[in-house]
This record gives C-alpha cells, sequence and structure tokens, in this order.
C-alpha cells in the first residue's frame, strides 16, 4: 500500500508540473494577432489533426522561445514514458516536424532510452509487486526466456526492442523483476529503438504533407523491423554455438585426460 501511495504521490507531482508547462506558455505575437493566446493549454495529439495542429502552434513559439518548447518536449515525452502510457510514437513525429529529421532521431533516442530508465527505476521502488500481481503468467513467460538466454542477453534485449511486436511498455515494468542489469537495459532501449525511431521522425519530418499516419503502422514497415530483429540474433546464435563448442572440447579434454590417468 505504502508503494502505491508513493507512485501516486511522484505521478502527480510530475503531472502538476507538466500541466503548469502547458498552461503556462509565454505570449507569441503572431498567435496572439491570429486570436491564439499565451493562455491557451496544449494536449497530447491522438489523430493527425491534433498532431499537426499542435506542431504548427510548437514551431509558432519555438523561433522566439526555443529553450522553453525544447523543455516542454523533453518533459512530456519523459512523462509519457516514465509512467508507460501509450502514444510515444506521436511524439517521436512531432519531433521530426519539430527539430528536423537528424536532431529528432538524437533527441527521441536519448529521451526513450532515459524515459524507459525512469520507468525501470519507478517499477524497481514501487511497482514489483503490483507488476507480478496483474501480469503473473506475462511475467513467468519472460522469466523463462530472459534465463534461457542470460549468456547472450544484451543480443536477446536488442531483438525485444527491435521486433515491432513486443510491448516496450511491459519490457519497461518488467525489466527489474527479471534482474536485467541497469546498463544493459539503457543501451538496449538506446539501439535497439533506432530503427523505429527513425522512421516516426522521418515520417514527421513531412508531417505538412501527410494524409494519414498509416506508414507507421503497415505491414512493409512491420516486414522491415522484423528483418532488423532477426539480424540482433545472429550474435546470440554464434555466442550459444560457440559456447557449445567450448563445452564439447573441455568434455573431450577431461576424457582424454581422464583416459591417459588410466594409463
Amino acid at each position: 500500500m505504502r508503494s502505491l501511495f508513493g507512485l501516486l504521490l511522484i505521478f502527480a507531482g510530475c503531472t502538476f508540473a507538466l500541466y503548469l508547462l502547458s498552461t503556462q506558455l509565454p505570449r507569441v505575437p503572431t498567435l496572439a494577432s491570429d486570436g491564439e493566446t499565451g493562455d491557451r493549454s496544449l494536449r497530447f495529439p491522438s489523430d493527425l489533426a491534433e498532431l499537426r495542429e499542435l506542431s504548427e502552434v510548437l514551431r509558432e513559439y519555438r523561433k522566439e522561445h526555443q529553450s522553453y518548447v525544447f523543455l516542454l518536449f523533453c518533459s512530456a515525452y519523459l512523462y509519457k514514458q516514465g509512467f508507460a502510457i501509450p502514444g510515444s510514437s506521436f511524439l517521436n513525429v512531432l519531433a521530426g516536424a519539430l527539430f528536423g529529421p537528424w536532431l529528432g532521431l538524437l533527441l527521441c533516442c536519448v529521451l526513450t532510452s532515459v524515459g524507459a530508465t525512469c520507468c525501470y527505476l519507478l517499477s524497481s521502488i514501487f511497482g514489483k509487486d503490483l507488476v507480478v500481481l496483474y501480469f503473473p503468467d506475462k511475467v513467468t513467460m519472460l522469466q523463462k526466456k530472459v534465463e534461457e538466454n542470460r549468456n547472450s542477453l544484451f543480443f536477446f534485449l536488442l531483438f525485444l526492442r527491435l521486433f515491432p511486436m513486443t510491448p516496450n511498455w511491459f519490457l519497461n515494468l518488467s525489466a527489474p523483476i527479471l534482474n536485467i542489469p541497469l546498463m544493459q537495459f539503457f543501451f538496449s532501449v538506446l539501439i535497439g529503438l533506432i530503427p523505429y525511431n527513425f522512421i516516426c521522425v522521418q515520417t514527421g519530418s513531412i508531417l505538412s504533407t501527410l494524409t494519414s499516419l498509416d506508414a507507421l503502422f503497415s505491414w512493409e514497415t512491420i516486414f522491415k523491423l522484423l528483418a532488423i530483429a532477426m539480424m540482433a540474433l545472429v550474435p546470440a546464435a554464434l555466442m550459444k554455438v560457440s559456447q557449445k563448442d567450448l563445452h564439447l572440447n573441455e568434455t573431450s579434454n577431461t576424457s582424454h585426460l581422464n583416459g591417459r590417468k588410466d594409463t
């Protein structure tokens, strides 16, 4: 009960801080002349129309208040990632529209990793019992897979991140329960989500010409990510083969030595 109260307290505090950031926007003359004032509040987009509108407003703010827009975007991204709230793909697209394809990609990769690490730490401190309580079967299944791949854990984690069907939010929540080292967790997120972040950010760089976001969830995109994910399994497979060969060699040498002793 104490853990749940602590988590709710942190969530409430972060929500309030983000609310203040999104409502206390500085005034911009160009927006005020169009009938939009700095008193308006912003909200997370839920469709393409809202995403495009938010992008236009923030681009106007960015002309005179670049640091404020940067802080607001980073805070919103970490909020979603840290509390495992769905919808980060919209923010990836928004990053491409606001910051361009390459700076947007770098920013999303860093924020994704830091946000996922925040979720890891929150789960480790407050949420372990809750995750096990509400998702016992999923935790057990993932625990089994992690133990089977413990010797090549980083490449297995990389595969999970690259694999398009993996629920990243659940992996972030359950990682502390599975005894996944924090550094391996961080770098698997940083590297493993580069392809998907790249697709989203590139889409955002042409946001004004888009008619839908179907390209983010098309079969072509899924197959591309799946092919990349399979490549991440190659090093893990080679490591397993090498370990088996080493084990067989050790067994053979031991038998040979025992045979010489008998003579």
